[in-house]
């Protein structure tokens, strides 16, 4: 038998030789001195949050200001971007790595001053009041740019005074930011004692969690228990860091005038809290068709509902099993048959060595892509296993990557996407290459295996995402009072998969620790990171299904969209397709097609 070929690991060296490089150094000054040019500027010009009234200027100085800043500002996000993403790529795949660890510390000082110009670019915007549109209608970099800057003058209303908001940034080094990394490098580095076929050896986190969609229903069962018991001996600290996390933000949002948590989420994902409500509430209508296949698949399994170990069980029968070229091959494959662009892009992410892909201690679990700007590449992160799970999440995160390249032309500011459409090409990929593997599929027990792998993936982005909504409004509506214990949170979130998942799943094993592994929750920027993903579902569901329609004439316009997910509002956006996102019927018919297969899975 032949030893599989090795998994590969990314490769950054084209971006920069090392972090102590040369090449490296040179781009670290230029952006430090750049940003120390960017400040000076601010100053002399008095570009800040007016104490009071409107900025006194004419529209035509206000017009070369912006053109400086506007310039300036893209120049720098590209640069930040690229080295952030850069010193991620060591601190992601090995959190023991002291030196990329002491660099990203040293970085995020240098990010807190960019942060800070932000925050007086955007304060001085919002006080010009109606110089802003005579300002934009005087240069054309302003109206490039237009979408951009009315959204700064909306979201400048709240904030605090100028000296406020540039403390809170300089705290969240140390606050904020130093919980997040806490949680990074607690959950990175678990390892725990396992036997499995015999052999007995430290797995980390992400290599035990993946042993829920292993096809011995004791192997899983031992590995939740495992893990149930891995994550009790480590609540406390994680549960003292949501709690800074969350504390944090209660009190910022406070200060700044926010009408709740969700408040900035909303805005953050370009849409009306009607939408988001309407999606809502059609997810919610949508639990009794889960709950029908979560107790099809326990009959199947023999039993009356499912334990939280058997809800990612492998159901059918399929001999496949990819190695990481089968995985390639049979993507770029499927790629190429929705669109050559696409899968040239892709090729050239294999080809150029763009994808970590090995299970490993010291590497974070799930699975991301970011983006590098200077270089105009991708960098892909999963924990690959040969499963067609892990093929799917493949797809998925090439299709983040081709979200880049359709944009590599726009500027930093107009590539500035919101998490809802940020998921739009990446289900596109992911459904693209599920389509395929259920027409190839040999027989019943393999179509029932590939429909298996996309209800879980489904019913985890429906059901387990609004528990996880739950759980976060929950966890702040409490917190704005007090601290809570590592126990609560698991109760609070064991309350919320009551609520989702119903009696299709068996009370007496649900997932209380579900909130120290997912790193969602532990963004003080970023609340609420968890709708955007059944809103990108639905979305690109709505989206796949005008391209069964219309064909390779839907392929050119939707790469014009994703070149354009950062200049409107996703409403506008969805518009243009036909997609009405405030009517309840865009988000029913498009679970209509989850419901599909589910009937089709109770029939096999």
């Amino acid at each position: 038998m032949s030893t599989p070929p090795p998994l590969p690991h990314w490769d950054v060296s084209n971006v920069y030789p090392a972090l102590n490089s040369p090449e490296y150094q040179a781009d670290f000054d230029y952006l430090t001195a750049t940003l120390e040019s960017l400040a000076a500027y601010l100053e002399n010009h008095q570009i800040q949050k007016p104490d009071t009234g409107p900025v006194q200027q004419t529209p035509q100085q206000v017009a070369e200001a912006l053109d400086y800043l506007i310039e300036t500002l893209n120049n720098l996000l590209d640069l930040e971007q690229t080295m952030g993403a850069y010193i991620h790529a060591f601190v992601a795949t090995n959190s023991y790595d002291t030196e990329a660890r002491r660099a990203l510390s040293v970085f995020q000082q240098v990010r807190v001053k960019l942060r800070k110009a932000e925050g007086r670019i955007e304060g001085w915007i919002g006080g010009l009041g109606n110089l802003l549109e005579a300002a934009i209608a005087l240069s054309p970099l302003a109206q490039m740019h237009a979408f951009a800057l009315r959204e700064y003058a909306q979201q400048s209303r709240y904030m605090m005074s100028q000296a406020e908001e540039d403390l809170a940034l300089e705290l969240a080094t140390s606050g904020a930011d130093a919980w997040t990394r806490l949680q990074g490098t607690v959950t990175s580095q678990l390892t725990v004692e396992f036997t499995l076929n015999g052999e007995t050896r430290n797995l980390p986190a992400p290599a035990l969690i993946n042993l829920r969609n292993h096809p011995d229903g004791g192997i899983r069962r031992r590995a939740y228990e495992t893990e149930m018991e891995a994550w009790e001996g480590v609540k406390e600290p994680l549960a003292a860091a949501l709690n800074g996390i969350k504390g944090t933000v209660v009190t910022l949002n406070n200060r700044r005038g926010r009408e709740d948590a969700l408040h900035s989420a909303i805005d953050m994902a370009r849409i009306e809290r009607s939408t988001l409500e309407t999606m809502l509430a059609a997810m919610k209508d949508s639990f009794p068709m889960f709950r029908r296949y979560f107790k099809a698949k326990a009959q199947r399994l023999g039993k009356e509902s499912l334990p939280w170990w058997d809800l990612f069980a492998p159901m059918g029968k399929t001999d496949t099993k990819f190695t990481f070229p089968q995985a390639r091959e049979f993507i770029l494959e499927q790629f190429g048959g929705f669109s050559p662009v696409l899968s040239n892009f892709a090729r050239r992410a294999f080809d150029n060595h763009w994808i970590d892909a090995e299970m490993r201690s010291g590497k974070r679990g799930g699975a991301f892509c970011m983006v590098l700007p200077k270089v105009q590449e991708s960098r892909i992160l999963l924990n690959f296993d040969g499963s067609l799970d892990t093929v799917f999440t493949l797809a998925h995160e090439l299709g983040h990557g081709f979200h880049n390249y359709c944009a590599r032309e726009k500027t930093a500011i107009q590539r500035m996407t919101p998490m809802t459409l940020a998921e739009t090409a990446s289900i596109m990929c992911e459904t693209i290459v599920f389509e395929a593997a259920v027409q190839q599929a040999a027989s019943p027990e393999e179509e029932l295996a590939i429909l298996e792998t996309s209800l879980i993936s489904d019913s985890q982005v429906i059901v387990d995402i609004y528990s996880r909504y739950l759980f976060e409004k929950e966890v702040f509506d409490r917190r704005s009072k007090s601290e809570l214990s590592a126990d609560e949170f698991c109760e609070i979130m064991e309350e919320s998969q009551a609520v989702t998942y119903g009696d299709g799943l068996d009370a007496r094993y649900r997932h209380k620790f579900m909130w120290t592994w997912k790193p969602h929750y532990y963004h003080a920027n970023l609340s609420f990171y968890n709708f955007p993903y059944a809103f990108g579902l639905l979305f690109g569901i709505g989206l796949y299904a005008i391209y069964q329609e219309r064909g390779d004439a839907f392929v050119s316009e939707y790469q014009a969209l994703l070149a354009s997910t950062g200049e409107a509002a996703a409403e506008d956006l969805a518009a243009h397709f036909g997609i009405d996102l405030r009517s309840p019927e865009f988000w029913k018919n498009s679970l209509n097609v989850i419901a599909r297969r589910i009937d089709r899975y109770e029939m096999l």
